[in-house]
C-alpha cells in the first residue's frame, strides 16, 4: 500500500483569527508546520505517493514541500549547511505529492471522492491532519500490517469521556475492551452521537486504511450530519459488505484543531525537542503565574 490521502481544504475556523490568511495545517508546532508532523508519520509508515485534498487558498502548503531555489542559494552562498539539511529534511526526494482540489466544502467522504482518479483501483489510507501523533508512533504502519493481515479495512479509535462522544466519529465493537494495538471487528459506527445514543466510547482518531471498495459506495453516499457526506456513513456500508476493523491507537494524540489540544502538544512535542527540550522543561519548573 503506497498512496495516502490527506485533505487540507477546510477553513479552520477553530483557529481564527489566526487562519485568516495562513493555512491552519502550517500553523507551527514548535519549529514545523503541523503539516509535515503528518506527512512524516505517512512516509514513516512506508507511503510514498501523498495526495492532498486541497483548496485554491491553501498554496503554501504545496509550496512548503517543493523546492525554493532561491532560499537554498542563497544559504549555500552564505554557508549555513545546518539550515539547508532542515529544508532537505521536509520531504525525501522519493516521495511523490500531488494536490488534487475540493471545490465545495461537502464534508470528509466528498474529500475522499475528490481524490479518486489519484488513488485509482488501489487501496489506500486517509490521515487527518488535524491530530498529531507522538513522534515515536507506528501505529499506522502496524494498521497497515493488520489490513494485510485480515484484509479488512482499519478504522483507528481511542477512548474518550463519554462527555465529549457528540464530537466524534463513535464506533461499536461489541463491548469488546480494546488495548493499544489491538484490532477487532466493528458491527456499528456513527457519526457525532447523542451520548445517550453512543454504542461505545471508542472515538475514531483520524487514521483510515481502507478498501478502494469505498470510493464506489460514496459515489451514491447521501448527505448525513451536517448535511455533508459522511465518510463514517460509507464505511458504515463497506463494513455490512467486506467487514472492517477497529484498531486501537498504541501511541498518543493530540487534536491539533482544537486551541486546547493544540497547547498540550506544543508544550509535549517542546519538551521533547533535542535542542529546546532541557532548557524548556527547566522553564516550566520556575514558571510562576
Amino acid at each position: 500500500m503506497k498512496k495516502i490521502v490527506i485533505p487540507v481544504a477546510g477553513l479552520g475556523s477553530r483557529f481564527l483569527p489566526a487562519t485568516k490568511a495562513i493555512p491552519k495545517e502550517m500553523i507551527t508546532l514548535v519549529d514545523q508546520p503541523l503539516i509535515q508532523y503528518v506527512v512524516t508519520e505517512a512516509v514513516r509508515a512506508g507511503f510514498t505517493d501523498i495526495i492532498f485534498v486541497t483548496h485554491s487558498y491553501k498554496q503554501a502548503i504545496e509550496n512548503h514541500f517543493d523546492k525554493n531555489f532561491e532560499l537554498e542559494t542563497l544559504l549555500t552562498q552564505a554557508g549555513k549547511t545546518a539550515q539547508l539539511q532542515k529544508l532537505a529534511d521536509i520531504i525525501p526526494e522519493d516521495i511523490n505529492i500531488v494536490a488534487v482540489r475540493q471545490p465545495t466544502a461537502l464534508g470528509l467522504g466528498h474529500a475522499v471522492l475528490c481524490a479518486a482518479s489519484a488513488i485509482g483501483d488501489d487501496d489506500f489510507a486517509v490521515l487527518l491532519p488535524d491530530v498529531i501523533l507522538n513522534e515515536e508512533s507506528q501505529d499506522l504502519k502496524n494498521m497497515v500490517e493488520a489490513f494485510k493481515r485480515s484484509g479488512q479495512s482499519q478504522i483507528m479509535v481511542e477512548p474518550v469521556p463519554e462527555s465529549e462522544v457528540h464530537k466524534y466519529g463513535i464506533v461499536d465493537c461489541l463491548g469488546h475492551d480494546l488495548c493499544g494495538h489491538d484490532s477487532c471487528k466493528m458491527v456499528n459506527i456513527v457519526e457525532k452521537p447523542k451520548r445517550e445514543e453512543a454504542p461505545s466510547n471508542l472515538s475514531v482518531t483520524g487514521r483510515y486504511i481502507l478498501d478502494n471498495r469505498i470510493l464506489e459506495i460514496l459515489k451514491t453516499t447521501p448527505r448525513g450530519a451536517g448535511n455533508e457526506i459522511q465518510l463514517t456513513d460509507a464505511i458504515a456500508q463497506l463494513m455490512d459488505e467486506k467487514g472492517a476493523e477497529a484498531y486501537c491507537l498504541g501511541g498518543k494524540s493530540y487534536d491539533c484543531g482544537d486551541k486546547l489540544g493544540y497547547l498540550k502538544a506544543t508544550v509535549q512535542f517542546a519538551l521533547k525537542h533535542p535542542e529546546l527540550g532541557e532548557e524548556f522543561a527547566q522553564w516550566l519548573k520556575n514558571f510562576e503565574i
